[in-house]
């Protein structure tokens, strides 16, 4: 039972993070499409736009991609597999979830698709001895 009550406690903070971050990205996005408006100004200036339009436009994107992942984690606890693992099917700790709460996968499931399900032991394995450092060089 109190798994249950979690993922309630952790739907109203997904919903939350959602409105926020659907208003915030409106305003960003609006504020992006008036950029190409503004005129004016010297090259320092001109720079100085253009390295805040960059910084803008990732943080944009990293918020979009956040808030797919919570619409995602959104309609798994509409489905009722919030919190189970994509990978093993098994249940994500809660600890990850409120650490987390859009999580997919558990963080042992998460640690092997980092850093590759099969770690390389045997380097002298993976390179080729055929190849030689003039076969690289460029006349």
């Amino acid at each position: 039972m109190a798994r249950k009550d979690s993922i309630l406690k952790l739907k109203s903070l997904l919903v939350l993070r959602r409105d926020a971050m659907r208003k915030a990205l409106a305003g960003d996005l609006s504020m992006l499409k008036s950029l190409p408006e503004q005129t004016g100004g010297d090259v320092v200036d001109a720079a100085l736009d253009a390295s805040q339009d960059e910084i803008s436009s990732k943080l944009a994107d990293f918020e979009s991609r956040e808030l797919a992942q919570i619409e995602v984690a959104l309609e798994n606890i509409r489905q009722g597999n919030y919190g189970e693992c994509e990978i093993c099917e098994g249940k994500i700790p809660l600890a990850r979830l409120n650490a987390l709460p859009y999580a997919t996968n558990c963080i042992e499931c998460q640690r092997a698709a980092e850093t590759g399900a099969a770690s390389v032991s045997d380097w002298g394995s993976v390179v080729d001895s055929d190849v030689s450092y003039s076969d690289m060089e460029t006349s």
